[in-house]
């Protein structure tokens, strides 16, 4: 018989961060007349984090062991008719698995930041924020109902914007919270448009609920419409993940968003807001089942995601944005999972991918530290003699990351390749050749930057940029003076965190495939007909053990075009370093069109933006000052005030006027009857 956990204990997991951000937010600051310093901030938030870490353990510990769940109301706000709006936790392995993810890289996050951020202004505001998003991320992950998902999901986007922006005093960052904020608007605005339809039709916001009346949306046609009821609300629920995810054409905001400090690109990039998409997805698996057409959608996007975002990376300079890009492939590849109704693989790769990216991310930020905050990777080399740390993590992530057999992304990339090639969707097809030519780019621009980063000629002391280092874009201000010094490697606080996140890349994917894709790990959580959706059963039928998977991954296509994806690297950018520039030369168009991003943002800047700038302007001109102000408003008074002069002017006050118009009156009256009469 499985245990119920307890609600106390589990309010415990996302109150202990807030308690710590309010305390570092209201007594670190001057708004609360800086009653705490440095030390006692980061212990503060960090005691917080590491309690929610310790209980989040705890309870995966239960649910795994001893069947333990949790599903209930923790707290009742209002009743709407019918509808309940409330706070409730729904703890499964789901949950249990995201709460460890969340707390687990919030921790690491917190104490690389001590490091990381030690002489930053802002120090005691930073860990208020990170404290307040890891808060607002269990909220998401731990609900039970859409009011409450909607509240983490809007509470991690307004964080992210005071991360992102968190160097208020540059316009670059001002312009990319800004954008990050807007393009979640509008995935936000289908996201609410899916839950406000199940809220009119199942009438119950309870996820529960509405699983249980599934069957009864799916046989509604939208009003007006012959298109599927089903089929709007997942396909407007996935639109809000299109934006948190950061999915093409919604993914125009991660890029940008690195003008944040390091350790945030980690926690919101990595492992925590840019998934929240992904999650919900398979929390809602229920619904999507029941609509092939938005299952298609969902893989096509993915693919198209996946493949043409690792083009991006390829010609990336700066270290962060080529682990950003990386990214916005990578969430590609747990999308393509989501539409080959690959729920659990999808939610594997996203805690894989935690670790190692968070790795990655961290291994950069690292290095911008040991370089004196430089971050292109033109102007470093040969690092690895002079960070060995930095260098040994950085290289378990990349391995990771390609799905070398043996580490933790190769058992759930691969596991994603094999499904999608086992599904019959409309759009498989496009979506197996982009996971399958992804495997070679992301190798590529991979080991390009690991390459340019730690090996080949040092290069550290021909940055031109050296002497006059304005920090554009880059993190922290400390040592800045040391521009042209050697680098040396970070201290203890950042590389421990390092070490933390690569035995998890390297270890955690052996133990845990088996009872997560093929075991009941997701029993309750995720639901898949097989009927329909055969690709997790063929799968199963494939898999011999963890083991056999990665022996056989020697001989198989994803690891060969990974393998011929490093060689290619090594080649061009080792052994004949002047072959990328005769390339770039010789695909002039093509390169141009990858650094501009396919153009994406300069139509959003002059099409988009504009058109509605414009449409605005219509409206206001049109619309407001013409319609409303000038007929409406304005309009109605003048009428008024031409009625009352003509009635005025009727009214001269003379009693022989009154009684011509009587006799006017009279006679025309009497003209009337005479006429109709006669």
């Amino acid at each position: 018989m499985s245990a119920t956990l307890s609600a106390s204990t589990l309010l415990v997991v996302p109150l202990a961060p807030l308690v710590g951000s309010i305390i570092a937010g209201v007594f670190g600051t001057k708004f609360g007349g800086d009653h705490i310093g440095r030390k006692v901030t980061h212990s503060l938030t960090i005691l917080g984090v590491l309690i929610a870490f310790v209980i989040s353990a705890m309870t995966l510990y239960s649910v795994v062991n001893d069947g333990a769940h949790f599903n209930g109301t923790i707290y009742e706000w209002m009743t709407v008719g019918g509808l309940k709006m409330e706070v409730g936790f729904l703890v499964d392995g789901l949950t249990a698995m995201m709460m460890c993810v969340v707390t687990f890289v919030s921790l690491m996050v917190h104490l690389y930041t001590i490091g990381y951020m030690q002489d930053d202004d802002g120090y005691i505001r930073f860990f208020s924020y990170i404290s307040l998003f890891t808060f607002s991320m269990l909220m998401l992950v731990m609900s039970n109902n859409m009011l409450q998902l909607f509240f983490g999901w809007e509470a991690v986007g307004l964080v992210s914007y005071l991360l992102i922006g968190f160097w208020f005093n540059r316009p670059t960052a001002i312009f990319a919270n800004m954008k990050a904020f807007l393009v979640n608007r509008v995935g936000d605005f289908g996201f609410i448009l899916g839950i406000g339809l199940i809220a009119a039709y199942a009438g119950t916001l309870n996820y529960g609920e509405a699983f249980a009346k599934a069957d009864q949306l799916a046989a509604i046609t939208f009003p007006g419409t012959g298109w599927m009821l089903i089929t709007v609300v997942c396909i407007c629920l996935f639109i809000g993940a299109m934006g948190k995810s950061a999915q093409f054409p919604l993914h125009v905001w991660l890029p940008d968003s690195m003008e944040g400090p390091t350790p945030i690109s980690a926690l919101i990039h990595a492992a925590t807001m840019v998934t929240a998409g992904i999650f919900m997805v398979a929390r809602m698996s229920p619904l999507f089942e029941l609509s092939d057409t938005a299952l298609s959608f969902i893989l096509v996007i993915g693919a198209i995601t996946t493949l043409f975002m690792g083009f991006l990376g390829v010609i990336q300079n700066d270290i962060k944005r080529v682990v950003a890009y990386s990214t916005l492939s990578q969430l590609g590849y747990m999308t393509v999972a989501l539409g080959a109704s690959a729920y659990s693989v999808a939610v594997f790769h996203l805690m894989t991918h935690a670790m190692f990216k968070a790795l990655l991310f961290l291994g950069a930020g690292s290095v911008i530290i040991g370089v004196h905050h430089n971050q292109d990777m033109r102007w470093m080399g040969g690092l690895r003699k002079y960070m060995p740390i930095t260098w040994i993590t950085s290289l378990i992530g990349s391995l990771a990351l390609i799905g070398t057999p043996f580490f933790s992304g190769f058992y759930s990339k691969d596991s994603i390749i094999e499904v999608v090639k086992e599904s019959h969707l409309w759009g498989s097809g496009f979506a197996y050749f982009a996971v399958l030519a992804s495997v070679f780019v992301t190798a590529f621009y991979s080991f390009r930057m690991y390459f340019l980063v730690f090996h080949g000629k040092e290069r550290y002391d021909q940055n031109p940029d050296a002497h006059h280092h304005d920090d554009h874009g880059h993190d922290d201000h400390h040592d800045a003076h040391h521009g042209s010094s050697k680098p040396h490697e970070s201290p203890w606080v950042v590389w421990v965190p390092l070490v933390a996140l690569a035995i998890p890349s390297v270890v955690i994917g052996y133990p845990a495939i088996e009872p997560l894709l093929f075991g009941d790990f997701f029993k309750g959580a995720i639901f898949i007909n097989e009927a329909k959706h055969g690709g997790m059963k063929e799968l199963a039928e494939a898999f011999h053990g963890p083991m056999a998977m990665a022996l056989h991954g020697f001989t198989s296509a994803p690891f060969w075009l990974a393998l011929a994806g490093v060689v290619v690297t090594w080649y061009m950018y080792l052994v004949n370093p002047a072959l990328p520039a005769a390339i770039k030369r010789m695909f002039g168009p093509i390169y141009t069109l990858l650094e501009n991003k396919y153009y994406m943002d300069w139509f959003n800047e002059n099409v988009i933006a504009r058109g509605t700038r414009m449409l605005g302007y219509g409206l206001w001109k049109g619309g407001d000052q013409g319609v409303i102000d000038g007929a409406v408003v304005n309009g109605s008074w003048k009428l008024v005030g031409r009625v009352a002069g003509m009635v005025r002017w009727m009214q001269s006050g003379y009693i022989y006027h009154y009684a011509f118009a009587m006799l006017l009156g009279v006679f025309v009256l009497m003209s009337y009857f005479v006429w109709f009469n006669r």
